[in-house]
C-alpha cells in the first residue's frame, strides 16, 4: 500500500495524504487533483478501490493499425495532446502482425473502464473484416469517433478526408500534364476509402479499364508490385492510395529504366512526413491531420459529457501538394 502510495503520488506530483485522501473518498481535494490521482491509478496498472469502480476513467483509447506509416504517429501525435488538453489520457493501441488484435484491445480498454476510444484507420474500413467488437462498444454505450472512411451501418460519428475530391485533385494535375493512360494504385476490394477513390476516379475520368486499377497491400513492396503491372499496361501517370504505395511505384518506375517523373508521374495521398525528402520529393493528397483529430476528439469529448452526437461522417477538404514526382510527360 504505501508503495502504491509513493508512486501514484509521484505520478501525480502531489503528496501521499493527498493520494490517501483520494482513495479514502475523504474532502479536501480538488476535483482535477482527484481525477488526476484516479487516472494515476489506472495507468500505472494498480485496481482503484471498490467503492472508486463505478467510475469511468480518464483514460481514452487510440487504435491505429500500424506504426510504420508515417500518418498513424501523425495523427496519434494531434489526438494525443488534444485529448491531453482536455485532462484525457490516451492509451495508445497498436496492432501488430500474429499479435495483439483490435478485439484484444478493445476487451482490454474495457476492462480499464475507459472513457471513450477514438480509431484511427482500423478494421471498421473494410467490408469483410470482423466487427463484432464495434457492436460491443455500442452495446455499453462507449463513446466512440472513427478516422476516414467506415463501412456503414456502425452508427459511430466520424471524421474523414474526401477521398472523391482527393482523386479529382490528382487527376487533374496528371491529366493537365499530358499524361494519358493514367493508373490506379489502391487497397484491398473490401477497403472502404479504397473503393471511394475508385468510384470517384470513374466518374472523373470515364472509362477506366480494369487494367489500369492495380490493388495492393498499403506498403512500398506492394505498391512496387502494383505499379509494376500498371506500368506494363503503358500508364505514364500513377494516382495512388497513399505516399508508401507512391514510393514503391516511384521504384517500380526505376526499376524498368523509366525517369521520374518525365516519363512516369507520380501522385501520393497523405503528406505524411519527410515526403518532401525523397527522391524526387513527393507529390501528394494531403490529409488536414490537424484539423481532423482536433474534430475526432471535440466529437469525442461531446460525447463523454452526456451530449448526444449524430452518428455522420464530417468531409474535410484535401489539398494537392505538388512537389518533383510528377512534370510534364515526355513522350519517346
Amino acid at each position: 500500500m504505501t508503495r502504491r502510495l509513493a508512486e501514484v503520488a509521484k505520478k501525480v506530483g502531489v503528496s501521499e495524504a493527498t493520494v490517501s485522501r483520494v482513495l479514502n473518498g475523504k474532502p479536501g481535494v480538488s476535483e482535477a487533483t482527484r481525477q488526476a490521482v484516479l487516472t494515476a491509478l489506472d495507468v500505472l496498472g494498480y485496481e482503484r478501490p471498490t467503492q472508486l469502480r463505478g467510475e469511468r476513467a480518464r483514460l481514452v483509447g487510440l487504435v491505429l493499425p500500424e506504426l510504420q506509416n508515417p500518418i498513424f504517429p501523425a495523427f496519434a501525435e494531434v489526438i494525443g495532446g488534444a485529448l491531453a488538453q482536455l485532462g484525457l489520457t490516451p492509451v495508445l493501441c497498436t496492432q501488430t502482425k500474429g499479435g495483439v488484435s483490435e478485439a484484444d484491445y478493445v476487451e482490454l480498454l474495457l476492462q480499464q473502464q475507459v472513457s471513450g476510444v477514438v480509431f484511427a484507420g482500423g478494421l471498421y474500413a473494410q467490408a469483410d473484416a470482423p466487427h463484432d467488437h464495434y457492436r460491443l462498444l455500442a452495446d455499453r454505450n462507449i463513446p466512440v469517433v472513427l478516422v476516414n472512411a467506415a463501412i456503414e451501418h456502425l452508427g459511430f460519428p466520424g471524421v474523414s478526408c474526401d477521398d472523391a475530391v482527393a482523386v479529382e485533385q490528382a487527376w487533374r494535375h496528371l491529366a493537365s500534364l499530358g499524361h494519358e493512360p493514367i493508373g490506379l494504385v489502391l487497397g484491398p476490394g473490401d477497403h472502404v476509402p479504397s473503393a471511394r477513390k475508385l468510384a470517384a476516379a470513374r466518374a472523373f475520368a470515364g472509362d477506366l479499364p480494369d487494367a489500369f486499377v492495380a490493388r495492393a497491400m498499403f506498403s512500398v513492396e506492394g505498391g512496387h508490385a502494383a505499379a509494376s503491372r500498371l506500368i506494363d499496361q503503358g500508364v505514364t501517370g500513377i494516382v495512388c492510395a497513399s505516399d508508401p504505395l507512391a514510393l514503391g511505384a516511384i521504384r517500380a518506375a526505376r526499376r524498368k529504366g523509366l525517369d521520374v517523373p518525365s516519363q512516369v508521374s507520380v501522385v501520393g495521398y497523405d503528406d505524411s512526413a519527410f515526403m518532401n525528402c525523397t527522391e524526387p520529393p513527393l507529390t501528394t493528397v494531403r490529409q488536414p491531420i490537424e484539423a481532423m483529430g482536433r474534430a475526432a476528439v471535440e466529437l469525442l469529448n461531446a460525447q463523454i459529457g452526456g451530449t448526444a452526437v449524430p452518428a455522420e461522417e464530417l468531409l474535410f477538404e484535401p489539398e494537392l501538394v505538388v512537389r518533383g514526382s510528377t512534370a510534364q510527360v515526355r513522350r519517346s
